[in-house]
This record gives structure tokens, C-alpha cells and sequence, in this order.
């Protein structure tokens, strides 16, 4: 059975730092598009950031400069950098992962979704 568990949420001042991390068990990263997701009260879930299977990356346009993503296949594991956070970065973030080789940037378009951990920035 496949699982992704994020990890590394929290509660932190404006302009800190927090690293998410995205756990996989039944299926091995290497192989997949990850990609990180958020959702804020009210608001629809929107795209963060996706790192391919060649490592390409791309970010949104709102958390450019500011969040790093990066993969450990050894461990399983993809990372979410957060740096500068803001009071509007505030929301459930998601990890979410595709055997397809193109960073898709809405969730439908990935198979396998986590549970979400909450971030929460104060100002």
C-alpha cells in the first residue's frame, strides 16, 4: 500500500523557517514526480513546487526565491525549504507524487496524494 506522510509543520514568526518533509513508503521516489501542494482556509488547493525524476524543478511564482525543494532517494524523502515565510504562506501543505515526467501543476494530476501538515505563519 502506498503512503506519503508529510512532516515538519508548525507554527513559526513571520520572516522564520520551517523544512517540510514528504516520506513515501510502497513506491520508490526515484521514480516519480513529487510535487507540493497548499490549501489556506477558504481558498482552493494551489501549486508550491515539483521536482522531477531528472530533478528538474519549477516553483510558483509566489514562493520563488524563498522555498527550495529538493529530493533524497536514498532516504525516500522529498524536502520543501521554506525560508522568508509570510503570513499568506499560512495553510495545509500536501506532498503529492506521479510516475508521469511532466510536474503538473494542479493536484488532479497527480496519483498519489499525503494527508497534509499544517504551516502556520504569524506576522
Amino acid at each position: 500500500q502506498v503512503q506519503l506522510v508529510e512532516s515538519g509543520g508548525g507554527m513559526v514568526q513571520a520572516g522564520g523557517s520551517l523544512r517540510l518533509s514528504c516520506a513515501a513508503s510502497g513506491l520508490t521516489f526515484s521514480g516519480y514526480t513529487v510535487a507540493w501542494f497548499r490549501q489556506a482556509p477558504g481558498k482552493e488547493r494551489e501549486f508550491v513546487s515539483a521536482i522531477t525524476r531528472s530533478a528538474g524543478i519549477t516553483y510558483a511564482d509566489s514562493v520563488k526565491g524563498r522555498f527550495t525543494i529538493s529530493r533524497d532517494n536514498a532516504k525516500n524523502t522529498v524536502y520543501l525549504q521554506m525560508d522568508s515565510l509570510k503570513f499568506e504562506d499560512t495553510a495545509v501543505y500536501y506532498c503529492a507524487a506521479d510516475p508521469s515526467a511532466v510536474p503538473g501543476r494542479v493536484p488532479d494530476w497527480y496519483y498519489y496524494r499525503g494527508q497534509g501538515t499544517q504551516v502556520t505563519v504569524s506576522s
